[in-house]
């Protein structure tokens, strides 16, 4: 008996571990946003940018350098030749400074220098005052990451529409492959009707050709639809980040659960709040930056430094010096090309203004579209439901008819065609208003 409990045990267990667990929508999009590579890169971008920001912010404080010298020559580099002769000697008495009796015979010699020195300099300069440059371009690191984080939100955004995109596009195919199979088991129920039919001489065997030729057809159908299926699932599996697995099933359904008219928003104050408008905006700020950028190469720099150097010349004892100085430049010969490069920068600007203000528009336009987009699909599901509901009440009268025998096969073949033609149109439509939902919410 307890062999008995141990194996039921470790069957279910291995049939808890074969079954796949249903990815619900909230689920899929959770997986996309973790493991997505456009996610990965937006969120790479901006930690580049803001490790760029701490970059510039090294600006404000002093520039240290460092200059070491290690220098060994073969002959000394310099030389200093002193002619002989005789040299007057101070016997002592001041009288006799000024007409010495007594002299020294000095050679002549040579006595060189500099055949070998060691030098160390350390260097600090504080800019005062660099043309607004330092100021600036801090000013566009920040921009920048600004910029990137408005990436990442649209490239989020981006990762979400396409997560949720797919998911209802696997989950209408799933939806139309059980419309298939419900009319091929339709089928093969008539089928078996018509071949008892035939064999008890009641119809013609053309009847039965007939429901076998519109089963062969649906059978195609079904195979291109779990073709579509199996790509459509590759394809979510790259966006979710997950290896490929044709088991992945979804949770939710195609229900819908509002009318478009909960979603409206006014579109002007919505404008506000796009990624989209506030790069346009921040390209704008960024060129009115570098404008002043190109402005501060043309003013003076201003920067103040202290050095401490110590050296060895030698045999001479090492010693060791500082100062304290100021550096002033003044670029006399850029102003007249400075000129020009802040005009042309002035050009750069006014056309990001222009850029924005057409984006504005367009994108404006773009919520209008969407907008209406999502209105023309909800009123082609209402027709559609309405379509299927005519569609399933034409195959229950046509059914009874054939049955009655007032009606043919064909006429019966149609309604069935018709009524699988209808939801598979219904579930197009659901799809799609799902899909225009996601893009007006975007």
């Amino acid at each position: 008996m307890k062999k008995i409990i141990v194996v039921i045990v470790i069957l279910a267990g291995a049939a808890a571990a074969g079954a796949a667990e249903k990815l619900t929508l909230e689920a899929s999009k959770e997986l996309a946003l973790k493991n997505n590579i456009e996610m990965r890169n937006g969120r790479l971008e901006t930690d580049a940018a803001r490790q760029a920001k701490r970059a510039a912010f090294t600006k404000y404080f002093p520039s240290v350098s460092a200059l070491g010298m290690d220098l060994r020559a073969h002959d000394p580099l310099a030389s200093v030749t002193t002619q002989g002769g005789n040299l007057p000697v101070y016997d002592g008495n001041p009288i006799n400074l000024a007409f010495p009796t007594q002299f020294a015979y000095f050679p002549s010699s040579t006595m060189g220098f500099m055949k070998s020195m060691r030098f160390l300099a350390v260097t600090a300069i504080q800019p005062v005052f660099a043309g607004g440059r330092i100021l600036n371009g801090n000013r566009l690191a920040s921009l920048g990451v600004e910029v990137s984080q408005d990436k990442e939100r649209l490239a989020r955004t981006e990762v979400l529409r396409s997560t949720e995109q797919q998911y209802w596009q696997i989950v209408s195919l799933a939806q139309k492959m059980k419309t298939i199979e419900s009319y091929e088991a339709l089928l093969r129920r008539l089928l078996g009707q018509v071949e008892d039919a035939y064999n008890a001489g009641l119809v013609m065997k053309n009847d039965v050709l007939k429901v076998k030729l519109k089963l062969s057809e649906i059978l195609l159908n079904k195979s291109k639809a779990e073709n579509g299926k199996a790509l459509a699932i590759m394809a979510f599996c790259r966006t979710l980040g997950i290896p490929h697995d044709q088991g992945v099933e979804l949770a939710d359904d195609l229900a819908i659960e509002r009318p478009p008219d909960a979603l409206r928003v006014d579109h002007r104050a919505a404008l506000e709040s796009r990624p989209e408008r506030r790069m346009l905006e921040a390209s704008v700020r960024a060129e009115t930056l570098k404008a002043r950028l190109v402005l501060g190469e043309s003013l003076p720099q201003l920067g103040v430094g202290v050095a401490g150097m110590w050296m060895k010349l030698d045999e001479a004892k090492a010693g060791t010096n500082g100062m304290v100085f100021g550096t002033l430049s003044v670029p006399l010969s850029g102003w007249w090309e400075g000129s020009h490069a802040l005009g042309a920068q002035k050009a750069r600007e006014e056309a990001a203004r222009n850029t924005l203000r057409d984006g504005e528009e367009l994108l404006l336009l773009q919520m209008d579209k969407t907008w209406k987009d999502l209105t023309d699909a909800y009123g082609g599901l209402t027709l559609c439901r309405e379509s299927e509901a005519q569609a399933d009440e034409n195959l229950k009268v046509s059914q009874d008819g054939y049955d009655n025998g007032l009606i043919t096969l064909s006429d019966l073949l149609e309604a069935q065609a018709l009524r699988q033609q209808a939801r598979d149109q219904l579930t197009d439509a659901m799809a799609a208003y799902r899909i225009a939902m996601v893009d007006y919410i975007k």
